[in-house]
């Protein structure tokens, strides 16, 4: 017989959230390691809070809600409220009860500057790696090095003279056409030495190669250990021609500290004569692919005759896919944050995520 289409819900209803998650679920993997990373992380978080006042947001919960947004492709925190508030598996993984209030959008803005003054995002992701369990799947002898551009949240029209006021009185009344004008750039030079964005003056005009757009925007850099492919290390600096060279530098040089010698894989953009000389300083073989186009390499037979050059070379391409899934999955192609720092660490709790995503696989394979 045909059922009835009732409208109205149960007056009473008993909801087991642990029973509404499948067994084989990746979230549940993922949560197991995240709860044992936050737990390592207690000491940390006390410092941050005082002692005192109302007790606030537990930081734990805010972390694993913002996962949730890297690994759903979220777009901003107010979305992220409104999923939160009626999504089971959300409210499991965060810890949120079916009768629990979220809270509000803002409170991830007011606690962003307490995250960056306590680093939360370098030590969730150390701590994440530290984990018994992964621990054992990273390679402390092989690892690769790449950059990508992460767009400001910044357009081209701010990019002004440096000194010219643009607020308050003395800014020229804008012409025809609203706020968002027509601008005319043609004739016009322009350079990060004479001009910055007013938008965010920590963006860059910066482009990849000859014949590409230049756009305002960061530089993200991340280390990988060769034997999964999984992020051990993340910077975001200023974009520069030397920005790749000093972050490849500075995220290599803590992992050198041993008697043998460790190899680290890069592209033709980092084959310059003193960085392939620093890493040979620091017992670092630089296992850099050859630029010799109208120049000679710093990579001679010396280094590309031993079959492990070969291996690091095809290797060190899996980098693409630590940016493809930061930019593309957890938004990061363009940021919506201003300012380096907060930036840089979305950037980092972002290579994070996609290590939490790669685990599950990774350990059931082990």
């Amino acid at each position: 017989m045909r059922g009835l289409d009732e409208r109205s819900g149960s007056l009473f209803s008993y909801v087991d959230l642990e029973a509404r998650v499948p067994r084989g679920h990746p979230l549940r993997a993922i949560r197991e390691i995240v709860n044992a990373a936050l737990a390592d992380m207690d000491s940390a978080f006390c410092a941050l809070y005082s002692p005192f006042g109302r007790a606030s947001i537990a930081p734990e919960k805010l972390l694993r809600a913002l996962l949730l947004q890297a690994f759903y492709s979220i777009r901003s925190e107010r979305q992220l409220m409104e999923r939160l508030d009626f999504d089971l598996l959300f409210r499991w993984f965060v810890g949120l009860g079916i009768d629990d209030e979220p809270w509000d959008h803002s409170t991830f803005s007011k606690n962003r500057d307490r995250m960056l003054d306590g680093d939360v995002a370098v030590k969730f992701l150390a701590s994440v790696l530290a984990q018994p369990d992964v621990r054992g799947l990273l390679s402390s002898d092989h690892f690769s090095v790449d950059g990508t551009m992460v767009e400001a949240w910044a357009g081209m029209k701010s990019f002004k003279p440096k000194g010219q006021k643009t607020d308050g009185n003395d800014e020229a009344p804008p012409p025809d056409g609203g706020r968002n004008a027509e601008a005319n750039f043609k004739g016009e030079k322009r350079a990060n030495d004479t001009h910055a964005s007013t938008t965010d003056p920590d963006a860059r005009l910066y482009r990849k190669g000859s014949g590409q757009e230049a756009k305002l925007c960061f530089l993200g850099h991340a280390l990988m250990e060769n034997r999964h492919g999984l992020g051990v290390d993340a910077r975001l600096t200023r974009a520069s021609g030397y920005a790749e060279t000093y972050a490849a530098r500075e995220m290599i040089e803590c992992r050198a500290d041993r008697p043998t010698a460790v190899t680290l894989g890069a592209d033709k953009a980092y084959d310059t004569a003193d960085f392939v000389a620093e890493l040979r300083e620091i017992n670092v073989t630089p296992h850099v692919a050859q630029n010799n186009k109208r120049r000679r390499s710093a990579i001679d037979a010396r280094t590309t005759r031993h079959a492990g050059y070969e291996v690091s070379q095809r290797i060190r391409k899996r980098a693409e896919e630590i940016f493809a899934w930061v930019k593309i999955i957890a938004g990061l192609k363009k940021t919506k944050l201003r300012g380096i720092e907060k930036v840089g660490w979305a950037f980092t709790f972002a290579i994070a995520a996609f290590n939490l995503i790669r685990l599950p696989k990774l350990l059931s394979q082990a």
